[in-house]
């Protein structure tokens, strides 16, 4: 039993490793475009940066999908958001225990949090096609 446990575990872990996209992933992806940057852009977009101007295509490349999309609408005209999350670790972990009458109860819980707009690690706002301003919480 105990081998099956450690071989479905290490099979666990390798397909979430699998699942994680990186910059050179996601290059690999869009090799055309990437190709046709400047040495500058490239160095950026490797290092999973970004920059005013750059198009929906390059901000893909550096920091993959958008945890959600959204429009914003000001006087200057509407504009698409994508947020990206801090997905830093989040865990709280609460022991409760109780009493009376002659029994005793206890109990654990374990929860992971996040989600919301509060733990929005970076915004990038497009208008008209290209970035216009990138917003990077103080976390």
């Amino acid at each position: 039993m105990k081998p099956c446990l450690a071989s479905l575990t290490v099979l666990l872990v390798g397909a979430i490793l699998c699942g994680c996209s990186t910059p050179d992933s996601r290059i690999k992806d869009h090799q055309a475009a990437f190709a046709a940057l400047s040495p500058e852009d490239q160095g950026r977009i490797r290092g999973g940066k970004i920059d005013v101007g750059y198009t929906p295509e390059m901000v893909l490349m550096a920091l993959g999908d958008p945890d959600r999309k959204y429009t914003r609408t000001t006087a200057k005209g509407t504009a698409e958001v994508w947020a990206y999350r801090d997905k830093g670790p989040r865990l709280a972990i609460g022991v409760g225990v109780g009493g009376g009458s002659g029994h005793v109860g206890g109990g654990v819980g374990v929860a992971t949090g996040g989600g919301d707009q509060r733990d929005d690690k970076v915004r990038v706002i497009f208008d008209n096609g290209r970035v216009s301003a990138i917003e990077r919480s103080g976390r």
